[in-house]
């Protein structure tokens, strides 16, 4: 059975097209993506702006003839924080429906969270015990730990390295004290939720997920992803630090020059390892193993899941 999600994220909309069967995993057939920085295109009231519905929508049509193109069966189309944010998230919704025919569903925070994990446990299985995943995306940083593919805790919080280089870092390269303003803000939300994760013991193995950790790994020397996901890639908090004065000096693009970094995503990687470097230190983690599958190979399990109750 060929599916095909539609993620509809805070940087991109991106339409993965898997060929799955019961029993099996997902094989990776087509993929497609469209830089549409959805976090940028709000009003001053918080909701998308007409130009960026209007994108959205053309977008999303886009992605549909591809999906049919690629001979997709099921599609499973969903938004994150930037939809779900936004002031004017039914009519966006509505708006999409009406010119595409496409129903987005509007995953929760914890949602989210709790399908990463989900993706992060199949991925790496029962003999890594007690898992703690991190995952920065481009509107949330989710975390959620647990011994069974339903976490214990999930939580997410409004942490995205987009989100956060939009509100905090406005120069190119970012001020200093604009760079310890978010640096405090990030700390004091990710300690308000440590809590909630200690009362569970503490994790065997811990996991990074999304974009941001695997830039940032590669820059800490880990395979190049050409290389194939079954090549064991890792970030430690050491270093993380070591990178974080060099990206802090550099501009968006110097920062697109490095290996491994995109230039859609050059501008958001200072905000990202900060919020990587606090959850890291706060949650005593000394290194985070990178996991390939995230949200999106989440939904499809579930979907999987589904398919095969029924």
């Amino acid at each position: 059975m060929r599916l095909g999600v539609l993620d509809v994220g805070s940087n991109t909309v991106h339409l993965l097209v898997v060929d799955a069967h019961s029993g099996a995993r997902p094989l990776p057939a087509y993929s497609h993506k469209e830089q549409l920085r959805l976090a940028e295109l709000l009003d001053g009231d918080g909701a998308i702006s007409p130009e960026g519905v209007e994108r959205l929508a053309a977008t999303v049509a886009g992605a549909l003839e591809v999906a049919e193109d690629q001979g997709v069966e099921d599609l499973l189309p969903f938004a994150t924080s930037a939809v779900r944010e936004a002031a004017n998230a039914e009519h966006v919704l509505a708006r999409v429906a009406e010119e595409t025919g496409v129903k987005l569903e509007v995953l929760t925070g914890e949602d989210e969270a709790r399908l990463t994990f989900l993706a992060a446990r199949r991925w790496f299985g029962w003999s890594v015990g007690r898992l703690l995943l991190l995952d920065i995306g481009g509107g949330s940083l989710e975390i959620a730990s647990g011994q069974d593919e339903e976490p214990d805790a999930a939580v997410s919080l409004p942490l995205g390295a987009g989100r956060l280089t939009g509100g905090w870092l406005p120069g190119d390269p970012p001020d200093a004290a604009d760079q310890r303003a978010l640096r405090r803000h990030v700390r004091a939300e990710i300690a308000r939720v440590v809590g909630e994760f200690s009362r569970f013991n503490g994790p065997d193995h811990v996991v990074g997920t999304s974009k941001t950790f695997k830039q940032l790994a590669r820059l800490s020397g880990a395979a190049r992803s050409a290389e194939g996901p079954y090549v064991d890639r890792r970030l430690s908090l050491d270093g993380l630090r070591e990178e974080l004065p060099r990206l802090a000096a550099m501009t968006s693009a110097e920062r697109a020059e490095l290996p491994g970094v995109s230039e859609g995503r050059a501008r958001q990687l200072l905000a990202g390892a900060l919020v990587a470097e606090g959850a890291m230190d706060l949650f005593h983690v000394e290194e985070v193993e990178i996991c390939p599958w995230a949200l999106r190979e989440g939904v499809i399990l579930r979907r999987l899941d589904q398919l095969r109750g029924s």
